[in-house]
């Protein structure tokens, strides 16, 4: 008989590290990982990628700013409520830039590491 899985907060476990954000993964099955990300208040990722996975994700609470592209120029803002998508390779950081924790919830799919991290963008 099937019966339907439950992860708890404490039975979640550590993600990929990127500075600046905690990754919490819930379930992760073949190509497809399911983690929480959390960015304390006025905190600013490092630069990374996502390898070869697509991630999409929605803000539950808070906003998040990305900055990507050539010479990281590109920028768009989140807030609670938006879904976002970040394509296989994009070089991005992610800004929490109020005191509130930000907290978004992804699912990444592909195949490969969850997170490089890289020195900045192209």
């Amino acid at each position: 008989m099937s019966a339907i899985e439950a992860i708890r907060i404490d039975e979640m476990k550590r993600g990929g590290i990127t500075e600046g954000i905690t990754r919490d993964v819930a379930f992760e099955k073949g190509d497809v990982l399911f983690p929480r990300s959390r960015i304390a208040g006025g905190n600013k990722s490092g630069w990374h990628h996502h390898g070869e996975k697509e991630v999409y994700g929605f803000v539950l609470a808070g906003r998040l700013l990305f900055d990507f592209g050539e010479g990281g120029k590109g920028h768009i803002e989140t807030k609670a409520g938006d879904f976002f998508h970040i394509p296989v390779g994009l070089v991005h950081r992610d800004e929490n830039p109020d005191r509130e924790e930000a907290l978004i919830i992804n699912i990444f799919l592909g195949k490969g590491p969850q997170v490089v991290n890289v020195a900045g963008p192209p």
